[in-house]
């Protein structure tokens, strides 16, 4: 069973179809003890940073997670909920993020050639041995629809770049806990594969 942790800030059931299209049997849920007893999780997000880690802590869901995680048990987060497993974010005002990951996220900077939010298709280079990335071929297309990026410290968590107007980190992994800064379920074919190697991981 996947978690679908929903915490009132992400594209919960597009991420829940496209689970869905890949087999898997999911549970939406913002309850502590399903999170606990899931085999895996998935951390969606839309929205700002300090709005998110203020939902976290309200519904009492920071605990679970990082139990999960120290579990060793499968996490995925996705855009925002990549970003949260963070130390802190230039967006943030007051929050800190999980510190799942040594690093900071970054606001693009807005030019003549570059438009701010980072919004649509763009190709994904990736690297390492990643399991999400079974199959997937290098320079392949993926959807992006946001403003801030993470800049993990260690270098070696990032399993996929992408460049706008600089390379940054699209796919972090460390252990069984992944992020990607795009959205698989909105990346059609592509987007379900890596869904669907997330789905088989043991």
């Amino acid at each position: 069973m996947i978690a679908i942790i929903d915490y009132g800030m992400g594209n919960i059931h597009s991420v829940n179809k496209a689970l869905e299209v890949c087999g898997a049997k999911t549970l939406i849920t913002n309850k502590v003890q399903d999170i606990k007893s899931c085999d895996k999780a998935v951390l969606p997000g839309v929205g700002a940073f300090d709005d998110a880690v203020s939902e976290l802590k309200k519904q009492g869901l920071i605990e679970p997670i990082l139990e999960h995680i120290k579990n060793k048990k499968p996490f995925l987060g996705i855009c925002l909920g990549m970003q949260l497993l963070f130390d802190e974010s230039a967006e943030a005002q007051k929050e800190k993020g999980l510190g799942v990951f040594n690093g900071k996220v970054e606001k693009f900077k807005h030019s003549h050639d570059l438009k701010v939010p980072h919004m649509g298709w763009n190709q994904l280079k990736t690297s390492g041995e990643c399991p999400l990335l079974k199959d997937i071929p290098d320079n392949s297309f993926v959807y992006f629809c946001h403003s801030y990026y993470p800049l993990p410290y260690d270098k070696s968590i990032i399993a996929g770049l992408t460049n706008y107007g600089q390379d940054f980190a699209a796919i972090v992994w460390k252990d069984k806990v992944f992020g990607m800064q795009f959205h698989p379920e909105k990346s059609q074919g592509i987007g379900l594969r890596m869904l669907q190697n997330f789905v088989n991981l043991c």
